[in-house]
């Protein structure tokens, strides 16, 4: 699974990258998760499975979506954000993978 995170300046969402991939690995879970600002998103969604994006840049979803095609583009909600919740984003960045 491939997850990418878009933010706007990345310190936060660094943090929270960090607290996701914890939570894969004490989960077994296979999964290269990484972040990007926005302006550089369009070189990394080809490689995304799901896309979160950052509650400073979640006006962008619909410019996103359209650049993902089909894929899930989802806001990551501003309490889990806040907490640096990596396991219940994980959790939610998971729900959206299709098998």
């Amino acid at each position: 699974m491939n997850i990418l995170l878009i933010c706007s300046a990345g310190m936060s969402t660094c943090m929270l990258m960090k607290r996701m991939q914890q939570a894969a690995a004490a989960k077994h879970i296979n999964a290269k998760i990484w972040a990007v600002q926005a302006n550089l998103a369009a070189d990394h969604i080809s490689q995304a499975d799901v896309i979160l994006l950052s509650p400073q840049v979640r006006y962008l979803q619909d410019e996103i979506s359209q650049m993902a095609q089909g894929k899930p583009v989802l806001p990551i909600d501003l309490e889990s954000y806040g907490n640096l919740n990596g396991s219940r984003v994980l959790k939610m960045a998971m729900g959206q993978v299709r098998r």
